[in-house]
C-alpha cells in the first residue's frame, strides 16, 4: 500500500484543517481544502494561512500538482487561486459543482457572466475517476449528502473526506444546505465503510467534542465503524435520517456561509469589479 506524507494545518478561527499530501518518492504534492483568511467585519482578506502552506511546500522542495477542494465550503474561503499563482498546480473540484453554481447563482442573482459549468476550475473530477500525485494512485469518490457535489479523495492509504464525517465523538456533517440530503449522506458513509479498516481518514473540520481537551483530525475507517456517535456499523438508514433532520433544524447557519459560497463557487476568485473598481459581496435577505 502506498503511504503518502500527510501534513495538516489547523485554523482555529474556522476549525478548518488544510492538507499538504506529498509523494515521498517524487516530491510531488497536492494541497487539499486550502484557506484564505477573511475578516467579515471589515471585509478584509489575508493570506497568512495559505502562506504557511506555501512556505512548507517550498522548504521541502515539493512540486505542487493539484489544489483540490473537496466541495464548495460554507465556512471558509478557498485560497486556491492565490496558491496556484505562488507555486503552481491545477485547481480542481468534483464535476457536480455545476449543481451548486446553478442553485446559488439564483440565490445571489448572478448575471450571465457567471458560468454554471464549472469552467472557473482548471479541472473537474468525475465520480470514480483515478489520477496521480507523482507516483501515488488516487481516486475521486463522489460522496454527496452534505452537498450534492461533495467528493472524498483516496490517496494511497489516506482518505480525505471533506465535511462528510467528523471525529467519532462528534458525528457527521449537516445536510440542510440547498441540495443536501441525509439519506444520501448515510449511503455515502456506507461506501466509505467498505474501505479497509486501517485506511487513515483525514477530516476537514474538528470542533473538539465535549469532554475532549484537544483538536483532532485523523482517525481510521475502523474507528469510525465502531465508535461514530451518529453512524456506525449496523446503524439504520431511517434512524440516521430522523436524527440528522432533527439535529439540523436546530443549527444556525455557518457565520461565513454567504461570503464563502459566493467566492468558492467561483474557484476562489472574487466577484467582478463594479464601475468604481471595487468588488462587492452580496447579502441576500431571508434567502437561507
Amino acid at each position: 500500500m502506498q503511504i503518502p506524507a500527510v501534513t495538516g494545518f489547523f485554523d482555529e478561527a474556522t476549525n478548518t484543517i488544510s492538507y499538504v499530501v506529498a509523494d515521498p518518492e517524487s516530491a510531488k504534492c497536492a494541497i487539499i481544502d486550502s484557506l484564505l483568511d477573511f475578516d467579515q467585519a471589515s471585509g478584509r482578506t489575508r493570506t497568512d494561512s495559505a502562506d504557511e502552506l506555501i512556505a512548507f511546500v517550498r522548504a521541502r522542495s515539493l512540486s505542487c500538482e493539484w489544489i483540490i477542494d473537496t466541495h464548495v465550503h460554507a465556512d471558509h474561503l478557498t485560497a486556491a487561486p492565490y496558491i496556484r499563482k505562488q507555486i503552481g498546480g491545477r485547481t480542481a473540484i468534483g464535476d457536480r459543482i455545476s449543481q451548486i453554481q446553478k442553485v446559488f447563482g439564483e440565490i445571489f442573482n448572478e448575471d450571465q457572466s457567471f458560468h454554471t459549468d464549472g469552467s472557473q476550475f482548471d479541472y473537474l473530477f468525475a465520480p470514480g475517476e483515478t489520477y496521480r500525485i507523482g507516483a501515488l494512485d488516487a481516486v475521486a469518490m463522489h460522496t454527496p449528502g452534505h452537498t450534492p457535489a461533495c467528493m472524498s479523495h483516496i490517496i494511497g492509504d489516506a482518505l480525505f473526506v471533506g465535511d462528510t464525517i467528523f471525529m467519532p465523538d462528534f458525528g457527521t456533517a449537516r445536510c440542510d444546505f440547498p441540495g443536501g440530503d441525509a439519506g444520501e449522506l448515510f449511503d455515502s458513509i456506507q461506501r466509505l465503510f467498505e474501505l479497509p479498516d486501517e485506511t487513515r481518514m483525514f477530516l476537514c473540520h474538528d470542533y473538539k467534542a465535549p469532554g475532549r481537551d484537544h483538536f483532532q483530525w485523523e482517525t481510521t475507517i475502523g474507528e469510525q465503524k465502531v465508535a461514530n456517535i451518529h453512524v456506525m456499523s449496523g446503524s439504520k438508514r431511517n434512524d440516521f435520517i430522523a436524527m440528522r433532520t432533527q439535529r439540523d433544524a436546530k443549527l444556525d447557519m455557518p457565520k461565513l456561509i454567504l461570503p464563502s459560497v459566493q467566492i468558492n463557487m467561483r474557484a476562489g476568485d472574487m466577484p467582478p469589479a463594479e464601475e468604481n473598481g471595487q468588488r462587492y459581496m452580496k447579502l441576500p435577505i431571508n434567502a437561507l
